[in-house]
């Protein structure tokens, strides 16, 4: 199987990422949340905890891992952009910054590694 385009790739991802979510009690508030140059790929909530949870799907066995994509850079944009989401929806909920890494393989099948905190934030 030849792999499907790049864009897509990332829509499959964010998918897989969303089922396995809700599978995990979470409720999905906003998918792909955009404001001005801010974006967020998931905001979620579970019990009295705001997650912003960032989505990034490699293929396997390639050169990086989804982990290796969340540089301070990124956290930086990610922090802005949810800042910017609790403020436009007047948010008091406690945020935590969480990845989603999916490893799509050659036969079509996602493998979700979801982990909580993967990015700490000292508001």
């Amino acid at each position: 199987m030849t792999f499907p385009p790049s864009a897509d790739t990332g829509r499959r991802g964010e998918q897989a990422a969303v089922d396995y979510l809700r599978r995990a009690g979470f409720a999905i508030l906003e998918r792909n949340w955009r404001s001005g140059r801010y974006e967020l790929d998931i905001v979620a909530r579970r019990w009295d905890e705001l997650h912003f949870i960032e989505v990034k799907t490699r293929r396997a066995g390639g050169l990086t891992t989804p982990e290796e994509a969340i540089t301070p850079r990124k956290f930086a944009s990610l922090r802005r952009a949810a800042e910017a989401y609790m403020t436009q929806h007047r948010v008091r909920l406690e945020p935590q910054f969480d990845l989603a890494a999916v490893d799509l393989f050659p036969d079509g099948s996602m493998n979700v590694r979801f982990t909580e905190r993967a990015m700490e934030c000292n508001w």
